[in-house]
C-alpha cells in the first residue's frame, strides 16, 4: 500500500507539474499574443498622432504668412505665390510715380490779322500790333497837318479802313505817324480812276509829275506821290488807284515826321523802312466780286450822305 500511495502521490505531483506547465505555457502564449497586439496598437497610435502633428504644423504654417505679410513686409519669402503677387501689385501701385503735370499748350498768335469788308469786297492783312479803324472812324490824319484828303478826280469817295503803325515803333527818331488807308469811289469811271486830283509837284521846273504805272501782286495800278510840310511837321504820301467791281479803289501810304533839327537827339527815321512796312500791307490786298444790289445800295447811300 505504501508503494501504491507513493505512486499516486508521485502521479499527482506529475499531473500537477504537467498542469502547471500547461498553464504556464498558455499564460506565456497569451502574454506573447497580447504584447504583439499592444505593440501594433501602440505603433498605430503613434502613427496617427504623428499624422495629426504634421497636419497641425502645416495648418499653422499656412496661416502664419498672412499675418507676417501684414505686419512685416520683409517676410516675403514665406508668403504663398498668390499672396506674394497681390502684395507685389499693391506695392507697385503705391510706389509708382505720380504722372507729370500736363503742360498747357499756348497757341502762338499770328503776327498779322486779316481785315475784310463784304460791302466793298476788299480784304488785307496788317500787323497785329497796329491799330485798325473802319467805317466812320477810318478817315486818317496827316501828322500835325489835319485830315488826309482823298485823291479822286470826282467826289463820292468813302473811307473803308485805316491801319496806323504804333507811335513808338522807331524811338529816338523823328517818326510821328504812319498809316495805310483804303478808300472807294463808285462815282468815278475807269478812265477817271487812272488820274489823281493832285500829283507830285516835285519836278525841277515845278510842273506836276505824271502818274506812273505799277504792278502790285496781280493788279495793275496807277500811282503818284505828294509831299507837304509845316514849320514843325512833314508828310510824305503815296497814292495808288485800281478799278475793280465798277469802282475806283484808292490806297494811301503816308509817313509823318516831326522834331528833326528841333528835338534834341532826334535822328531822321529810315523812310524806306517805314514805307516797306506799309507796302507789305498793300501787297496783301484782295478784291472780291460784289453783288450788283450792294453796289446800287452803296451808290444811293453815298449820294444821300454827300460824302467826298
Amino acid at each position: 500500500m505504501t508503494t501504491t500511495w507513493k505512486s499516486d502521490n508521485e502521479k499527482s505531483k506529475v499531473q500537477k507539474s504537467a498542469t502547471q506547465t500547461t498553464n504556464n505555457t498558455i499564460s506565456d502564449t497569451m502574454l506573447s499574443s497580447w504584447s504583439r497586439q499592444q505593440k501594433l496598437a501602440m505603433i498605430a497610435g503613434f502613427g496617427i498622432l504623428g499624422l495629426l502633428l504634421i497636419i497641425s504644423a502645416c495648418s499653422k504654417q499656412s496661416s502664419k504668412p498672412a499675418l507676417v505679410s501684414v505686419s512685416s513686409p520683409g517676410a516675403a519669402s514665406t508668403v504663398p505665390a498668390s499672396a506674394a503677387t497681390t502684395a507685389t501689385a499693391a506695392s507697385t501701385v503705391v510706389a509708382s510715380p505720380l504722372p507729370a503735370p500736363t503742360k498747357k499748350l499756348t497757341k502762338k498768335r499770328p503776327a498779322n490779322v486779316q481785315f475784310s469788308d463784304s460791302n466793298f469786297g476788299v480784304s488785307f492783312l496788317y500787323p497785329r500790333k497796329a491799330m485798325l479803324n473802319s467805317g466812320d472812324k477810318a478817315r486818317p490824319q496827316f501828322a500835325g497837318l489835319g485830315d488826309a484828303s482823298m485823291n479822286f478826280t470826282q467826289p463820292g469817295g468813302v473811307a473803308v479802313a485805316t491801319v496806323e503803325l504804333p507811335n513808338g515803333l522807331y524811338p529816338g527818331t523823328d517818326f510821328a505817324s504812319a498809316f495805310f488807308n483804303v478808300n472807294v469811289n463808285r462815282s468815278v469811271s475807269e478812265q477817271e480812276c487812272a488820274h489823281f486830283a493832285f500829283v507830285d509837284s516835285h519836278n525841277v521846273n515845278g510842273a506836276p509829275v505824271e502818274a506812273g504805272k505799277i504792278r502790285v501782286g496781280s493788279t495793275d495800278m496807277e500811282t503818284t506821290s505828294n509831299f507837304s510840310a509845316s514849320a514843325m511837321a512833314q508828310t510824305e504820301t503815296q497814292y495808288y488807284h485800281s478799278y475793280e467791281n465798277g469802282a475806283c479803289y484808292e490806297y494811301i501810304l503816308s509817313l509823318g515826321t516831326a522834331g528833326y533839327g528841333v528835338k534834341d537827339g532826334a535822328e531822321p527815321v529810315n523812310r524806306d523802312e517805314v514805307f516797306a512796312k506799309l507796302e507789305k500791307i498793300l501787297a496783301t490786298v484782295k478784291i472780291s466780286p460784289v453783288a450788283q444790289e450792294q453796289v446800287a445800295e452803296q451808290t444811293v447811300s453815298v449820294v444821300a450822305s454827300g460824302k467826298e
